[in-house]
């Protein structure tokens, strides 16, 4: 059985369970069990390589002992186990504090997840089904980290749990482009399910890990925090599907909740890759750890302030961004005008409105940006729907492939070369500067719709509006005529 028909037949279980309701449920009730899975073939390598290697997991609560055995404990048995025994036992583990304490990570992945399945009969199905998935076979555990990435994708039909999920095509591009090397700190301070850390993780494996050491130095280097707990557990468990040893380094916590001057220069980063949530609001005195002048409610905002306060100089960032940081007012354009005067905004790829659909239809544009000198010109470029496709959608969605003309025409890793077209075009820092730091610049080389003349158009409304309200008068009138007959 193929890894992409094992988790097919999985999720087929699930549904006949009456207490797992919808995507949501089925995913996170899907992560917990894989992760348990996955830390249990991981922690058998690892007793084989290193003498004196302990679980983090209990004994009687290790994968091995209670969920192995195809004829095991099953229904309501099972189902006590699990609700009275496993879960308790994992949210309370006791802890170092240490780095590198793998117990940690557990209790974190514990703290608030949950056993939405209510009959043992059925759990006993998933369980000896995940059984036949080896976690310590590379190319299983590939296949499986495809198939896990597909999950991920699915949260997008989860109603408003794919906040949290960025397209693939779009974290690989930026991945690609901002180019992390292993040793260079790199933080994704909203980090959702780990989208742009497994690009990362793929771009330097392909690029520059040669030896054990770099692998070493690379994963030492990382850095992410996850304030929701669903993503937080599907992160962690991505991060072990893609060789982390210790993925402890993601953190379920607000980043925004620690206090802006807080962030000395020992937590400066050499690169940040992040796409951080837009659109929302943060709760009520989140905004006060921040400087008066920087103080919204708008969580994208704040996180651009934080982004660029915790670069080193030198350091370098990718972030995506709505339309509507660009052109806001307040504290948007006092947040502009210091990320032009203490970083070289260098590139601004302007994305179309279906990139993000369905849960999201707005504007959104990548911000490559470098820590140190002030911005003297910047490079938009425009990217554009493929020829043939009105937009991109759940089963058309963005590709890699669609972006090779944006890489095409980047210039290398100097950025040379580059030519205007009639996708790309270049704009000062002045020139921003006297446009009241909005940075909404519009492509040059597209002629915008001819809307007409603004008085004709109001004229030809209230003319459009009299017209109605005659017809309704009339109508009212017939009907009245029709109710006395």
């Amino acid at each position: 059985m193929s890894v992409r028909t094992l988790v097919k037949s999985i999720q087929n279980v699930m549904r006949q369970d009456t207490g797992v309701d919808g995507d949501a449920q089925r995913i996170s009730q899907l992560c917990w069990m894989f992760f348990l899975k996955i830390i249990d073939d991981q922690d058998q390598e690892l007793e084989l390589m290193h003498t004196g290697y302990t679980s983090p997991i209990p004994e009687r609560f290790q994968w091995r002992a209670w969920a192995a055995d195809p004829e095991g404990i099953t229904g309501e048995d099972l189902l006590a186990f699990i609700n009275n025994e496993l879960f308790p036992a994992l949210k309370q583990l006791q802890t170092t504090g240490q780095p590198g304490d793998r117990r940690r990570v557990v209790r974190d992945v514990f703290e608030d997840a949950y056993n939405y399945m209510k009959s043992g009969q059925l759990m006993r199905q998933v369980v000896n089904r995940i059984n036949d998935v080896d976690f310590n076979n590379l190319t299983e555990r590939q296949h499986f980290g495809d198939i896990y990435e597909q999950i991920l994708n699915d949260l997008q039909s989860a109603g408003n749990a794919g906040e949290y999920y960025t397209p693939r095509a779009v974290t690989a591009f930026m991945a690609d482009r901002i180019d992390p090397k292993p040793g260079e700190i790199l933080f994704d301070p909203a980090c959702g399910t780990g989208g742009f850390l497994t690009c990362a993780l793929r771009h330097m494996r392909e690029r520059y890990v040669k030896r054990p050491e770099d692998e070493r130095t690379m994963q030492a280097a990382l850095r992410a925090v996850e304030k929701k707990q669903l993503p937080h557990m599907l992160c962690v468990t991505n991060m072990l599907l893609h060789g982390i040893e210790d993925p402890g380094f993601v953190r379920h916590d607000n980043t925004l909740a620690r206090p802006f001057i807080s962030w000395e220069q020992k937590d400066r980063v050499d690169v940040v890759l992040t796409n951080p949530p837009f659109g929302g609001k943060e709760e009520d005195g989140i905004e006060s750890n921040f400087p008066t002048h920087f103080r919204t409610k708008e969580t994208a905002d704040l996180f651009l302030a934080l982004i660029i306060r915790l670069l080193k100089p030198g350091g370098r960032a990718a972030v995506v961004l709505p339309d509507g940081s660009l052109f806001g007012e307040g504290v948007k354009t006092r947040l502009k005008e210091h990320l032009l005067e203490t970083c070289n905004l260098h590139t601004l790829v302007r994305l179309p409105n279906s990139v993000f659909r369905p849960y999201a239809s707005i504007g959104t544009n990548l911000l490559f940006f470098e820590k140190g000198a002030p911005t003297t010109d910047i490079w938009f470029y425009e990217h554009r729907v493929p020829d043939g496709q009105k937009a991109y959608s759940m089963t058309r969605p963005i590709r890699l492939e669609h972006l090779q003309a944006c890489i095409d025409w980047w210039g290398g890793p100097e950025r040379t070369g580059r030519q205007e077209t009639d996708r790309a075009w270049k704009v000062t820092a002045e020139d921003v500067k006297a446009r009241g730091y909005n940075l909404d610049v519009k492509n040059p080389h597209t002629a915008e719709d001819d809307l007409g003349d603004p008085q004709e158009l109001l004229s030809r409304l209230a003319a459009a509006e009299t017209e109605a309200a005659s017809l309704r008068e009339q109508l009212k009138a017939v009907l009245a005529e029709a109710l006395l007959r």
